[in-house]
């Protein structure tokens, strides 16, 4: 692996990234830039409901693909957690993973040096396509954490809001790591969060990927469920895996053995995931416009998921009950460890996306 990331890094190493990158990746959202929905498409639908379902908690789908049902909303603050951009109305998702992210502050503070995580988004209040920022995080089992460490002080609607992204790559260089702003605690926090045996995989920028290759001394068992992808360089994308015995969840392909410090990572480093499209031959037909997705292109369940009757209220369905949604006293009860408690018990099962669908618009152009 040295060998060919030192040949990439000849080749690419004095290559500027253009000026949009710069945007795109401070903003910390894929594809955050697209037009509106169309009204009755999946994204308008599923975007317009506030509440989620009553009933029981269900994953249906898969991760780009579906929708769910009983979500429970991270609170806003805990001891060592605080949402963000509350006004996405985001922060829903299977107990599992709300728990999960609960112990994971919790366990980071205690053994990361990371004073607690701040938490992007997670899913709408029933799952289903995002009309912006995402592929995926549609059945409750993705979570964003950003890798910027939470400040001492509750902070404000407006600061939630408002506050940026910091990248951890340095803007005049391809796809390098920025040692003014990554520490050893990041590292720790990333390998903490993939040694949680019901989390699948967790996303990162392939140069925060090769970071940890050239540099993580500790266990690397889990090193393999850090994955490469396009962003990611302001936060970490963690995915769980379908809880045991719920049919209606499709899980992903596993993915090869190993720590992921091989030849798929140095590819990143290499033209080919972020050269252009070649332009069609003169004598093609032009390409048929992508087609929005429509509720008839997701499970038939989800059909059902949008027209059925919503719990009482965004308190109501809080994780932790009523009193868990007015701060941080409330918000670590039993219910936490009995939801983990039923998460998967093996971790080797982690796997990628297809290679379909929408193409990020975060990639850094080459000059």
């Amino acid at each position: 692996m040295a060998f060919g990331f030192a040949q990439a890094f000849r080749t690419f190493g004095k290559l500027a990234l253009a000026g949009a990158i710069g945007a795109s990746l401070a903003a910390g959202d894929v594809g955050a830039e697209q037009k509106t929905p169309s009204p009755g498409s999946a994204k308008a639908l599923f975007g317009g409901v506030s509440l989620p379902t009553q009933g029981p908690a269900q994953p249906i789908g898969f991760y780009a693909k579906g929708c769910m049902t009983g979500a429970v909303a991270l609170p806003t603050d805990g001891p060592t957690w605080q949402a963000m951009r509350l006004s996405r109305n985001r922060r829903w998702g299977n107990p599992v993973t709300i728990a999960l992210l609960e112990r994971f502050s919790q366990d980071a503070a205690k053994y990361a040096g990371w004073p607690g995580i701040l938490v992007g988004d997670i899913a709408q209040p029933r799952g289903g396509p995002m009309a912006s920022g995402h592929a995926s995080h549609q059945i409750g089992l993705d979570a964003d954490i950003w890798l910027t460490p939470m400040p001492a002080r509750r902070m404000t609607a407006e600061e939630r809001e408002d506050l940026p992204f910091t990248s951890m790559l340095q803007k005049n260089k391809f796809l390098t790591i920025d040692p003014r702003v990554w520490t050893e605690s990041h590292a720790r926090l990333l390998m903490l969060a993939a040694s949680y045996p019901q989390v699948e995989r967790i996303f990162v920028n392939p140069a925060i990927k090769k970071k940890m290759c050239d540099t993580w001394t500790g266990d690397r068992t889990n090193l393999g469920k850090l994955r490469p992808e396009y962003g990611h360089d302001s936060h970490f994308h963690i995915r769980l895996k379908c809880p045991p015995g719920v049919a209606g969840c499709t899980p992903q392909a596993p993915v090869a053995a190993g720590d992921g410090c091989d030849k798929s990572l140095a590819w990143w480093f290499t033209p080919a995931p972020w050269a252009p499209p070649k332009p069609p031959k003169p004598d093609a037909k032009p390409p048929k416009p992508p087609r929005e997705m429509m509720v008839s292109d997701l499970p038939k369940a989800c059909a059902a998921v949008l027209d059925a009757a919503s719990v009482a209220s965004m308190q109501a369905a809080t994780y932790g009950g009523p009193s868990a949604a007015g701060g941080p006293s409330a918000a670590n009860g039993p219910s936490a460890a009995s939801a983990l408690a039923a998460a998967p018990a093996t971790d080797d099962d982690d796997g990628e996306l297809p290679d379909v669908g929408p193409v990020p618009n975060d990639k850094p152009a080459l000059q």
